[in-house]
């Protein structure tokens, strides 16, 4: 093909392509932009820290430039914030869907709330935006109060909301006995997660094997303290094992 008819073709083509269709593939390529940005600091940031990570690795890592940083993000604050709401956002949906699976009838409590359980800390707990969450906590917190806070606000507290909720509704059917249901909401987080602290601390990622044992652990010490007593019946493995 000549360089004339190339001329030619791209000449009609920018001719017959809309002013409404150009601004959407510019749309399409900032956005593109924005979440390599994103994805690169917040490996940057997991991997040094948030003071010792620098603008010119995370523009390296997302393939922009140092400018194209800047252009999205003013400065490192701005960009350490908008990647937690972006973590966050992610964890939200899928700490949302998990809590939808909460067991509503108190036909097998142990079993069903042990499942619970094993999907709550393998999909929200123990997974990528799990660890980098408190892996920044963790290392940041103390120097960053305001990270911590928005961490706080938009995970435990709305975690510990949801569940004293579920376990009321759970109470008033009669399947457990709950006089504070806030209270039993941390103890359930707070049992479910103490087998699995010294390994999540470590950066690894516990076995099915070792995330049902902890909630079989859990489960069991909680119904001790807040079970109706009347048909508990002991944990049966397969109803563990057959978790999406």
């Amino acid at each position: 093909m000549s360089k004339t008819s190339r001329r030619t073709i791209l000449y009609f083509m920018k001719k017959t392509t809309t002013p409404a269709a150009r601004a959407e593939t510019m749309s399409r390529g900032q956005c593109a932009k924005r979440l390599s940005i994103l994805e690169a600091a917040a490996n940057v940031f997991c991997r040094h820290g948030f003071a010792a990570a620098s603008i010119d690795e995370i523009a390296a890592e997302a393939c922009v430039s140092r400018q194209t940083v800047y252009n999205h993000y003013r400065d490192k604050d701005t960009l350490m914030m908008a990647v937690i709401d972006d973590v966050m956002s992610r964890a939200n949906g899928m700490l949302f869907s998990v809590l939808s699976t909460f067991p509503e009838k108190a036909d097998n409590i142990e079993d069903d709330l042990a499942a619970f359980a094993v999907r709550l800390n393998k999909n929200c707990v123990c997974n990528s935006d799990g660890k980098f969450i408190r892996k920044l906590v963790l290392n940041e917190g103390e120097r960053y109060p305001h990270l911590f806070e928005s961490w706080r606000q938009h995970g435990p507290l709305k975690l510990t909301n949801a569940l004293s909720a579920l376990f009321a509704r759970l109470s008033v059917a009669g399947a457990l006995k709950i006089d504070d249901f806030d209270l039993a909401a941390r103890q359930f987080l707070a049992l479910s997660n103490a087998d699995l602290q010294m390994l999540t601390l470590l950066g690894e990622m516990p076995s099915d094997e070792q995330l049902e044992s902890a909630a079989r652990n859990a489960v069991r010490t909680f119904l001790r303290a807040y079970g109706a007593g009347e048909g508990q019946k002991p944990l049966q493995q397969a109803a563990l094992s057959a978790i999406a």
